[in-house]
């Protein structure tokens, strides 16, 4: 009888931490999906928005196969991977791509997924941002590809301060910036590696209380600059380490803002812009003497000023 008793007990016990602990560490979404399904490798979920209210805080969502998986509004720690060699998609308009309003302590991971935002001729309803940070600890993102959004590729908007990471990674055809970091309050430090920004407004935007540093990377065939220090408040300083700015209206501009821009330069290359220095009002660039320039004319303050 005691024994009996003591396997009632465990098998309730089992169940109730079942019940109350039901979602997976590791969850599955498929293009052949359902979000009825448990999300498991055999019985997949169809979005990632199905998949993360049963994916466990810290756990991670991937994609068995190609697929347009849904806008997304993550609000814990996840990695979320879209699986190498393949294309796991978010196709959105009239709204952001997957926007990250996280726990203070939570690390969010973005891996090999492909954003779509849809602009373009004929569609006046395109996404607004492709990956949206509002807040968290950190934000990893790793070899996505972002285009076709109204406002910008990666846009960063916290007042809580943080790190981002963002590697091999391209954003392209975006009506603003290709990433945008302008903060309220606590500055975020951004590290930008072996990245591209093509064909956008402007390509890098470090704005207030942003301490960021790109380096092995390119913004080129932007309409406006390829990287920008410009602030109205707090810390604004961005480094810039062997990476190209070429085609652009204005290869690096700094300045503009109600504080102080500084702009840090080390082994670039800086072609075929129409400016290929712009220093405007609280502007400051600093050059190691190592950086090449083949701007015709005076180099800072030439040609048009940013629009």
């Amino acid at each position: 009888m005691r024994y009996m008793n003591l396997l009632k007990l465990s098998i309730f016990f089992l169940l109730a931490v079942t019940l109350g602990y039901g979602q997976a560490t590791r969850t599955w979404v498929s293009g052949v999906g359902d979000d009825a399904n448990p999300c498991s490798r055999t019985a997949p979920c169809k979005t990632f928005a199905g998949a993360i209210s049963k994916t466990a805080p810290g756990g991670e969502i991937d994609a068995l196969d190609p697929g347009g998986f849904g806008a997304l509004t993550i609000t814990k720690s996840i990695t979320i991977d879209g699986g190498g060699g393949q294309v796991a998609s978010v196709l959105v308009a009239g709204t952001n791509g997957i926007v990250v309003a996280a726990q203070p302590g939570d690390i969010v991971i973005l891996r090999n997924l492909r954003f779509d935002g849809l602009l373009g001729g004929g569609n006046a309803n395109a996404g607004i941002n492709g990956i949206r940070w509002i807040s968290g600890k950190a934000l990893h993102i790793q070899n996505c590809t972002i285009f076709g959004f109204n406002n910008n590729g990666i846009d960063i908007a916290k007042s809580d301060g943080g790190q981002a990471v963002i590697s091999d990674s391209t954003v392209e055809n975006t009506a603003q910036a290709g990433l945008s970091s302008v903060n309220a309050t606590n500055t975020v430090n951004v590290t930008v590696n072996n990245s591209q920004f093509y064909l956008n407004h402007h390509g890098v935007v470090a704005g207030d209380n942003t301490n960021m540093t790109v380096s092995n990377s390119e913004a080129a065939g932007n309409s406006g600059a390829g990287f920008v220090a410009m602030a109205s408040a707090g810390v604004n300083q961005l480094n810039l380490a062997n990476s190209v700015t070429a085609n652009n209206s204005t290869g690096i501009f700094a300045g503009a803002g109600a504080v102080a821009s500084v702009v840090n330069m080390n082994g670039n290359s800086i072609s075929n812009n129409a400016n290929g220095l712009f220093i405007s009002s609280n502007g400051t660039i600093h050059s190691f003497g190592n950086n090449y320039n083949n701007t015709s004319g005076t180099p800072n303050g030439s040609g048009l000023p940013l629009q």
